[in-house]
Parts: C-alpha cells; sequence; structure tokens
C-alpha cells in the first residue's frame, strides 16, 4: 500500500512597515495561509515584526530572525553555513513537477517536525531569500514564488499552461546561483560556468514559449473577433468572491466551484440561461490579488481581455469581508493596467448572506447603485438575470430585414444575432422586424446582401 509523502509544513513571515494598519497586516497574512495551503502545505505558526522597513538584508530584525531560526532548527546567523546549499530555484528549474521535500531535520520522536518552509508576506530579493536561507536552515519563498507556484498546479489550458511557465521562469532566473565548484562547460558553449548555461536555456525556452503563445493568442484574437456583436458580459474580481459560483448560477454550467484561492485560471464563457434572443455570453477570469505579481498580470493579459472586449462588467465582490474594499480597489487597479477601466460595469456585492442585517444598509448606504445578492439565492439570480437584460436593451435598436426566399439557410444566423418581433411574406421572401445591437444589425445586412 502507497504512503501519501508527508504535508510540506511553512511558517508564515510578515513584517508590518509603517502606514500598514493593524487589520490590513492580519488580513494580508491570513490570506498568505490560504495560499500557502492552496499549495498543499500546512501552516504552522507566523511570525510577525513592526519595523519602519523590511531589513535589506534578512527582512527580519536580529531577534525575530533568531527566534525564527529557533523554530525552524537553524543558527540564525548569515553566513554561518559551511558550504552553500542548492537554490530551490534552481530545483525547481531542473524538475519543475518534483515536490523538493528531501531534506529531513532531526528531531525529537515525542514533538512535531519543523517547518522545511519559511514563506514571506512579500515579494523579496535574490539575496535576501538567500540569507533567510542560511540563517534558518529552511527553505524560503516569498508571496511571489507561492501565486507562481499555485498558478503552476492549477493552469490546465494551453494558453494559461504557457502563460504562468513564462512567468515561473522569470521568476527562477534571477534566482538561481552557482553551486561550489561549478565548472566550465566543454564543446557548444565552452568558457560558461554551470549557471550561465542554465540561464541561456531559460532565456531560450521563453523565446520558445512566447512565440507558441503567440499563436494560440492569435487564434483567440480571431475566435473573439467572431464574438464582437455579440452581447458579452465578463465576472471580474478578487479571488475567492464567488464569481465562479456566479457563473454557475447565471448560466446553469458545471464550472469549477471551490472555496479555495485561484480555483479558475482559464477564462470560461457560457450562455446566459434561460437563453436570450440575442444571445447574451458570460465569461468568468482570472481573480486578482493583492500583491499580484506583474509579470502574472502582463502573462495573463489575453485571458483578461475577455474583460477589456466586454460590454459589461460585473465587479464581482465579497461584502462579507471586512477588507471588501481594497480587495476592490486590487481589481480596479488591474483593469485599469490593461485598459479595461473604460467598460460600462456594475457592482455586485455577493454573499449577502454572511452580512448582517444592520452592515446592509451600511452597504447600501455606501454603494447606492451596487447589486446586492447571494449567488446561492434563485431570487437574487434571477433579479441580476434581469438586470444585464435590461442593461442591453438600452442599446438595442429595431429594424427590418428581408430574407429572400433563396437564402433561407441565413434565417438561424438572424434569430442567433437579434430577436425577431415579427414575420410577414411578400414576393421577395421574408420580412422580419427585430431588434438588437446595432453593430449585429448593420452586420446581418452586409451577410444577406452579399449571400
Amino acid at each position: 500500500m502507497k504512503t501519501k509523502p508527508p504535508v510540506p509544513r511553512a511558517i508564515l513571515v510578515g513584517v508590518q512597515i509603517t502606514g500598514v494598519d493593524d487589520v490590513a497586516h492580519a488580513a494580508s497574512l491570513e490570506e498568505l495561509g490560504r495560499l500557502v495551503k492552496t499549495l498543499g502545505y500546512e501552516v504552522v505558526g507566523t511570525i510577525s515584526q513592526k519595523r519602519d522597513e523590511i531589513d535589506g538584508t534578512t527582512v527580519l530584525g536580529k531577534g525575530r530572525l533568531e527566534e525564527l531560526a529557533a523554530i525552524t532548527g537553524g543558527t540564525g546567523i548569515v553566513g554561518s553555513m559551511a558550504m552553500p546549499r542548492k537554490s530551490k530555484a534552481r530545483e525547481r528549474f531542473e524538475a519543475a513537477d518534483e515536490k523538493s521535500n528531501d531534506r529531513q531535520i532531526e528531531h525529537d520522536p515525542h514533538t512535531p517536525p519543523r517547518p522545511e518552509f519559511v514563506i514571506v508576506d512579500q515579494e523579496i530579493s535574490p539575496n535576501q531569500a538567500r540569507n533567510l536561507e542560511r540563517a534558518t536552515g529552511a527553505q524560503v519563498l516569498d508571496r511571489t514564488g507561492v501565486i507562481v507556484e499555485i498558478f503552476h498546479h492549477h493552469a490546465h489550458s494551453r494558453e494559461a499552461k504557457l502563460q504562468v511557465e513564462i512567468a515561473r521562469l522569470k521568476y527562477v532566473s534571477p534566482r538561481m546561483r552557482e553551486l561550489p565548484g561549478g565548472g566550465r562547460q566543454q564543446g557548444y558553449g565552452a568558457g560558461e560556468s554551470d549557471l550561465e548555461l542554465d540561464r541561456r536555456k531559460i532565456r531560450d525556452r521563453l523565446a520558445e514559449l512566447r512565440e507558441q503563445l503567440k499563436d494560440i493568442q492569435r487564434d483567440s484574437d480571431q475566435r473573439r473577433s467572431t464574438r464582437s456583436d455579440q452581447l458579452r458580459v465578463a465576472l471580474v474580481g478578487y479571488t475567492n468572491a464567488g464569481k465562479s459560483s456566479l457563473m454557475r448560477a447565471l448560466t446553469g454550467s458545471e464550472v469549477l466551484v471551490a472555496d479555495k484561492l485561484f480555483a479558475t485560471l482559464d477564462t470560461t464563457i457560457r450562455a446566459l440561461q434561460p437563453e436570450t434572443k440575442p444571445r447574451v455570453l458570460v465569461s468568468d477570469t482570472v481573480g486578482f490579488i493583492k500583491k499580484l505579481p506583474h509579470d502574472l498580470v502582463a502573462s495573463f493579459r489575453s485571458t483578461l481581455a475577455e474583460a477589456l472586449e466586454a460590454s459589461l462588467l460585473l465587479y464581482v465582490v465579497d461584502a462579507s469581508d471586512p477588507t471588501y474594499e481594497s480587495q476592490l480597489e486590487v481589481s480596479r487597479n488591474v483593469l485599469r493596467e490593461i485598459g479595461a477601466d473604460t467598460v460600462p460595469s456594475r457592482l455586485l456585492l455577493n454573499k449577502i448572506d454572511r452580512v448582517s442585517e444592520a452592515d446592509r444598509a451600511a452597504l447600501r448606504a455606501k454603494h447606492p447603485n451596487a447589486i446586492l445578492l447571494s449567488a446561492n439565492s434563485p431570487e437574487d439570480v434571477a433579479t441580476l438575470h434581469q438586470s444585464i437584460i435590461a442593461f442591453f436593451e438600452t442599446a438595442m435598436i429595431e429594424d427590418q430585414l428581408v430574407l429572400p426566399y433563396g437564402k433561407q439557410g441565413l434565417l438561424n444566423d438572424v434569430y442567433e444575432n437579434a430577436r425577431v418581433l415579427s414575420e410577414d411574406y411578400d414576393t421577395i421572401g421574408r420580412i422580419m422586424k427585430v431588434r438588437g445591437l446595432p453593430g449585429a444589425i448593420a452586420r446581418l445586412r452586409r451577410t444577406l446582401a452579399t449571400s
């Protein structure tokens, strides 16, 4: 019988710098804990410190560093290791899908095993990571590294996998370092050290990945262009705000719904149900998070293009979260970065069933134009459905189309892209009074004229 490998144990490290209040700091550490659990690690403790700024050498001050080292079994002294260890970054590059959990720390059998990972709630430099590893004897990941690893494990589509690998290699490359006694290469690449050769391999791989991604994105752009005249809604917002639950409720689709961060990385597109004429397409996009690495935002730009090209953005917010306002601001900043802040939008305060009546009244006063709802309430979802239809109705126009008898094969195209209000017949063909978006009706006119 196969025994399951032990769950990696991790201790969280946070530095509360000047200007960050206690609530925001605690929320950030709690979110980091959820990220670490999503990665499959067990959180066994937290070390936190208030400082004017993060220590440029070891992140923490001397006292807190010694306290952390006592927990992990390290010396607490930078440079105390006789031989530098192989970096975690190099291990991830050489064996991307292996979990590096080989190193065992001796401990009393009656005491819990020491944490093998130190996870820092900031993006830290390769030098800071190396110093922490030397002082603690543990492997060090920062918040960015955790998010990159989660994306690596959760990407499913070819496009998402390529995007994640690009971000992952860009994160790993500067964190690679030379092994002791690293020699020079012979033959091709002669004169290069092992480190230089590895970095050149990464540069070559990045160039290859970008070319593959261009091909996929070209196909994606073509698919999006065929939907340009359709009614399109994009669900956007913070990770775990309930976008996938709302997607399932609005479209009846079996999209993944999970109570974990970044359950959705690939954009899902489904038709609004009950289906309308013309059809409304709803897309569920990747969630956002505080301190989302810039490279990941850039990598997922094509995925987020669904938001940029939507007719309506629905900002989904977990109203039961005390930090919902900062989460909403994160979502708006990311969408502003890709130029989607000009798209018409509505604010959805989700999970309202977890909010007290007094807090609901405060939310209504603060966000008078928002829709308060629970994705688990059929009545709330029906109200949102009607709100979406009403939004598109204001942009629609009525017109008349003539479908000649010899072109009846185009009838389905008309019904797909417009609502047929009435039909009549004359000697030329079928006369239809239709209602739809101006662009869709203009395209139908061109199709009927040239087919």
